[in-house]
């Protein structure tokens, strides 16, 4: 399951990004009973029960189908960043989700329409669990009948960079900054940049600093991660587009790929660094065109 950020500035709620960090769980139906396991990014700290959000995403998707395994034994091993705006529930959730899909004997094919209407219901929004489903970067939006989402076909000149500090946020306490009601001049700003950013992803990267620009949810959110957005705005300062991650406290930077970059040594990368202060992780990444992405082990095993 790969890691996501979601808004990409402007899009708020509808945009999002698939990354190339994953955490791989692994399922397996058993005669009784559950047993989880965690390693890597949470191991100690996360429920190893029902209430791990795996688990709870893979008995709802498994009600969902009108199916009730014996036992089931899950492991999970995490890479993906926790309560950072990097996507962390939403690979628990899509992981879930996927593993009853997969594993339920009335199910032939996935049906990754149904999987991303649950994957909404649970999680709340469809930006990271549509990027985490589908990879790639995805733009989606909500209907009567539920959660939809589409890929863009993301520009190979586009180097994502992630720069995590040791801060974390939940993503309910972010929301409850944001106001209730937005000035019409900036919801049309936000409009004509969230426009501007499908154009910049796809064939123009050199505009994305002027795509990523947003006026509804991140300078709103200041108080709850200062060093964020100062960050942010040094970056921009620098020509580089920077924008909160997700619900933050990350930075996403979506650099450019430069004409002399040679594979793992990318120029805007060193650029990114440099401004960045003591104490983040730098994660220099690429887009994951591949999202959730599931080997049958042996059977009546999957991993996702």
């Amino acid at each position: 399951m790969p890691a996501t950020s979601a808004n990409l500035g402007p899009a708020f709620d509808c945009a999002g990004l698939a990354l190339t960090l994953h955490d791989v769980v692994e399922f397996a139906v058993a005669d009784s009973g559950l047993t989880v396991e965690v390693s890597g990014v949470g191991a100690g700290e996360l429920p190893t029960d029902e209430r791990h959000l795996v688990v709870r995403a893979f008995r709802a998707a498994c009600e969902r189908l009108g199916w009730t395994p014996p036992g089931l034994c899950v492991r999970a091993e995490n890479a993906i960043p926790q309560g950072r705006g990097m996507g962390s529930s939403a690979a628990a959730v899509v992981a879930g989700v996927v593993g009853a899909f997969e594993l339920c004997p009335d199910v032939d094919v996935r049906d990754d329409g149904a999987v991303l209407r649950l994957a909404d219901e649970l999680e709340g929004h469809p930006d990271n669990v549509a990027a985490c489903l589908l990879g790639g970067a995805t733009l989606s939006w909500t209907t009567p009948e539920g959660a939809r989402a589409d890929r863009l076909p993301v520009s190979e000149d586009v180097v994502p960079v992630v720069l995590v500090p040791e801060a974390t946020l939940s993503t309910h306490t972010a929301r409850t900054l944001l106001p209730d009601l937005v000035p019409h001049a900036d919801a049309a700003f936000n409009a004509a940049r969230a426009a501007l950013l499908v154009h910049a992803l796809t064939a123009e990267p050199a505009m994305l600093l002027e795509a990523t620009d947003d006026r509804l949810h991140q300078r709103q959110r200041a108080a709850a991660m200062p060093d964020t957005i100062a960050l942010v705005d040094r970056l921009r300062t620098a020509g580089h587009a920077a924008v909160v991650s997700g619900a933050g406290p990350s930075v996403l930077v979506l650099a450019r790929r430069h004409p002399d970059d040679v594979p793992g040594d990318a120029a805007a990368v060193r650029e990114v660094s440099g401004i960045t202060p003591d104490g983040w992780r730098v994660y220099p990444l690429e887009v994951d065109h591949g999202g959730a992405r599931v080997v049958r082990v042996t059977p009546g095993v999957s991993s996702s």
